[in-house]
């Protein structure tokens, strides 16, 4: 099956949070996205709300619970207490945790399994027993650890997201891609091989997409936001999102 396509909101809402004004709207660029064909929505909350505001959570649960009840909402964060609670409030198909800082512009790595194991442990337990599929945030670096991989499977988490960064960092530099898009790939091998499954995110585009599906074919998902959301400034969103299906490997 080929990869499913998340679509990020946090760009769009922190365009209109640029002035005290309703649009662009959260939830009508959400519509347009799952109407063109995106299999769900992804948000992540940050303690400022600098961009998506906790009141915007319910508003897009209603979306995907009226609208496109076959689509997913997937919430993204560091596992706080009020983060914890904003899921709880919101009833995501899916929780993607993230080692943030409060302070970071956006995520730029993985979790050190090793380190945060026993966090790790207790936060997913408590998500599952809520009834939310658990994803954690992976660096896909190396040449496939396939112990940090264990160890994530071990805390109960039901999926990775590779974290794809440098692979979207290499826009201006094609030779180092090869490189970095296997050590994903044997990142991905190293996860399947232990029945968890893979999603991926991180400044992926409608260009370097379809390399990574091709290395990477049992791919569940990918999350993408911000080369997303410049590229419907060009093409409009369902356009966009068209694109970006096929790029997924999607027939539309």
């Amino acid at each position: 099956m080929p990869a499913k396509l998340s679509v990020n909101l946090n760009a769009i809402a922190m365009l209109r949070n640029r002035r005290d004004l309703p649009w662009p709207s959260v939830e009508a660029l959400g519509r347009i996205a799952l109407a063109a064909g995106a299999s769900g929505l992804t948000v992540h909350p940050r303690p400022d709300q600098r961009h998506i505001r906790f009141s915007d959570l319910p508003v897009i649960r209603n979306l995907i619970d009226d609208e496109f009840p076959q689509a997913e909402f997937n919430i993204e964060g560091y596992p706080t207490e009020e983060f914890l609670e904003l899921c709880a409030g919101a009833a995501p198909e899916q929780v993607t945790l993230v080692p943030d800082d409060p302070a970071q512009a956006t995520s730029d790595h993985g979790w050190d399994f090793r380190k945060h194991h026993a966090f790790l442990t207790d936060v997913v337990a408590r998500l599952k027993k809520m009834g939310y599929r658990v994803s954690l945030f992976a660096d896909g670096d190396g040449d496939g650890d396939a112990e940090a991989v264990k160890l994530a499977k071990e805390t109960g988490a039901d999926r990775i997201e590779l974290y794809t960064g440098p692979y979207g960092g290499c826009f201006d530099a094609p030779e180092r891609t090869a490189p970095i898009l296997e050590a994903l790939g044997k990142t991905a091998d190293a996860a399947l091989a232990i029945g968890l499954a893979v999603n991926a995110g991180h400044d992926l585009t409608v260009a370097n997409l379809p390399a990574l599906v091709k290395r990477i074919p049992d791919l569940a998902e990918v999350s993408i936001g911000h080369g997303l959301t410049a590229d419907a400034l060009e093409y409009g969103m369902a356009e966009t999102v068209r694109r970006f299906c096929r790029a997924c490997g999607q027939v539309v």
